[in-house]
């Protein structure tokens, strides 16, 4: 038979859960609304040809990566594939750049190879004090992007640099990262919800019904 657990694991379970608890709750409200208005403006960049970029370090360069490729692919419908590029994925870029610039450039070199002024650029980070992304949202604001910052609690150093910022206040650095997951899925609905075309005849201005996300 198995043992029960101890009772400091549960205790550290419980914790966790509570802290995403909290963390979730401070992200509805505002940041739902945000979110929303995220993916409607994304639906007005990407369908025209626009790109999205978006970058982090560590975990937060799983969730940035995460988000690429959902666009890339899909979220819940099926539709066109969009643009979108996840910089800490080019692996010879970023080990090049490094090498030769730094660290603290490895983001901001590759927006301004490959961002265009309109194009949305998505920087993830929980403490928001990342030099590389703050690099990276200094350019893409001079490059005209739009600079979108995901961040844990604020007020922080990349929220400020980014034209625009979600702070998520978490007590944990892993509660964040699970509420920008959320965060992350939010934004995809958003925007598939504002770039899907309008059914015709009757349910006319309602999403077309589509195919159900594929299990993975």
């Amino acid at each position: 038979m198995t043992e029960p657990l101890s009772s400091p694991v549960l205790e550290a379970a419980e914790r966790h859960c509570q802290s995403l608890q909290e963390a979730l709750a401070e992200l509805r409200g505002p940041g739902l609304e945000r979110l929303a208005l995220w993916g409607t403006e994304l639906a007005a960049v990407l369908p025209v040809g626009g790109r999205l970029l978006a970058a982090g370090n560590g975990g937060s360069a799983a969730q940035a990566q995460h988000l690429t490729a959902e666009l890339v692919g899909r979220y819940q419908r099926e539709r066109p594939a969009y643009s979108a590029l996840s910089l800490h994925a080019e692996t010879s870029s970023v080990t090049a750049i490094g090498n030769d610039y730094g660290f603290d450039q490895v983001y901001a070199r590759q927006v301004a190879a490959h961002g265009r002024p309109g194009d949305v650029l998505v920087l993830l980070s929980t403490s928001g004090r990342s030099a590389n992304l703050i690099a990276a949202a200094v350019t893409g604001r001079a490059a005209g992007l739009r600079v979108w910052a995901l961040t844990g609690p604020g007020p922080n150093p990349l929220a400020e640099a980014a034209d625009e910022a979600l702070c998520v206040a978490g007590a944990t650095t892993a509660a964040v990262q699970e509420a920008h997951l959320v965060a992350v899925h939010l934004l995809c609905e958003s925007f598939d919800l504002a770039a899907a075309p309008p059914s015709r005849g009757a349910g006319a201005g309602r999403p077309a019904v589509t195919a159900d996300r594929r299990m993975t």
